[in-house]
């Protein structure tokens, strides 16, 4: 009998710390657990709890950063909490002892965190925090600026399951047909060669020949890395997806792009220019195509199992095999949803609305602080590019006719420059924060 693997016994990146507000909690799901993001004042690392307080079982998520104290304010009745989980503070306790008496059962449920890598790591199962602090993280040698590397970061929560995310990463040979003209070319696919250089419990590797050598290495549950190397093997590039299990048909992908080579274009492209750009387009390529085939899987699944639903003759089949047989054996082929009280239906419903599917807003923006700055600025350069259209089409107006001319018309081209640019900002570029629809057939 193989041993099963335990998901809550793991570390989970959540998300890129440049992302996460220190002046508000912020709310996550990982595996069906609602967690609370908040960053005491006295602390110089965030941390998470169980997003319930002890008291009424109200979302701490909804609460503040008390300004005196630091502490994690719950909204619903004032209880506070330090960066332990202790209870500080009942604004309803008769005697202050009250609280300092039962301070075991009043606690809210603090869970062990790291940052490193410019990440917030968790570890979601209180339980077992000795084990934890004996778990090394699953870093990836190209996040590392001592060997050269630059890097930037992605996350995005996406409509389709874990196991869906996993097996769609592993897979290479769908990047020229699902990302043509994105980041592939469809005319230019050709078949990949696989060789597993290692299967284990904890390790699955792979490399493929060509042009360039590709290292992929997937370390359960949540890294799956891409190593590239070129030319004298100088310069190296990749990135690494941590797949994230939020619940049953979401999923949460945070992606680090490094390479040790065109440091300075690095540094001059705005990083939410590289999200709206590049990055969101990958997602929205894969996103109605893999909830569909999910859909699709599911409803197989009440008779048959991925081996015969799936056709995978290829050697480019093979990544995918390898993690498919690894989650059967090791994980009897389903996520542990029941261990935190959720009843996952056998098939569930399809979503059809493109705009839920592929809301960038709800999935991306809201949660990435580069993103989320620019889309301010772009609201409000739109306000002052109107305003003065409207404010120089009026001054104009009241001009003495000797000066419209002159001065009138050199204003009015101004103007009206500053609409078209108003026009852009409101037509082409903001709608990029919030929806794009990816239309394969025009692509």
């Amino acid at each position: 009998m193989q041993p099963e693997f335990n998901f809550f016994q793991h570390w989970y990146p959540l998300s890129p710390v440049e992302d996460l507000d220190p002046k508000r909690p912020t709310a996550v799901t990982l595996l069906g657990l609602r967690l609370v993001i908040w960053k005491p004042k006295s602390s110089e690392t965030f941390q998470v709890f169980l997003d319930q307080c002890p008291h009424r079982l109200a979302p701490l998520s909804e609460g503040r950063i008390d300004d005196e104290t630091g502490n994690l304010m719950c909204s619903y009745h004032g209880w506070q909490f330090n960066q332990q989980g202790i209870c500080t503070h009942i604004p309803q306790a008769e005697n202050p002892e009250l609280v300092s008496k039962n301070q075991k059962n009043l606690c809210a449920v603090a869970l062990p965190v790291r940052q490193q890598q410019d990440l917030l790591w968790v570890w979601p199962d209180a339980e077992s925090s000795l084990q934890a602090t004996d778990t090394p993280l699953p870093l990836s040698p190209q996040v590392d600026a001592s060997k050269g590397f630059i890097w930037s970061s992605f996350v995005r929560d996406l409509e389709y399951d874990w196991q869906t995310l996993v097996e769609n990463v592993a897979d290479p040979s769908h990047v020229p047909f699902s990302h043509h003209g994105v980041q592939g070319d469809r005319k230019k696919a050709k078949p990949i060669a696989f060789k597993i250089v290692q299967s284990t419990p904890n390790l699955i590797e792979v490399i493929t020949e060509g042009h360039f050598q590709r290292t992929i290495t997937f370390e359960p549950p949540c890294r799956l890395e891409y190593a590239f190397s070129f030319g004298d093997d100088s310069k190296r590039f990749g990135f690494v997806a941590y797949c994230i299990p939020v619940s049953p048909g979401k999923s949460r992908i945070v992606i680090q792009f490094a390479r040790n080579f065109a440091k300075t274009l690095h540094r001059l492209t705005p990083r939410w220019w590289e999200h709206i750009s590049d990055r969101n387009l990958v997602i929205d390529g894969d996103m109605v195509l893999l909830q569909q085939q999910e859909f699709f899987l599911q409803q197989r699944n009440s008779t048959e199992s991925w081996k015969t639903a799936y056709q995978l003759p290829t050697s480019a089949d093979r990544l995918v095999i390898e993690f498919r047989n690894w989650f059967d054996r090791y994980c009897q082929g389903q996520l542990p949803w029941s261990e935190v009280g959720i009843n996952v239906s056998p098939t569930r419903n399809i979503n059809s609305d493109r705009q839920q599917i592929l809301d960038r807003y709800k999935q991306h923006t809201q949660h990435c602080h580069s993103c989320r700055e620019a889309l301010l600025i772009v609201q409000r350069l739109q306000a002052v590019l109107l305003i003065y259209f409207v404010i120089t089409v009026c001054a104009v107006a009241l001009l003495p006719d000797g000066l419209q001319l002159q001065l009138g018309l050199p204003l009015i081209v101004i103007a009206l420059l500053g609409l078209g640019a108003y026009a852009w900002l409101r037509f082409w570029l903001r709608p990029r924060f919030y929806f794009v629809d990816y239309i394969h057939a025009y692509r």
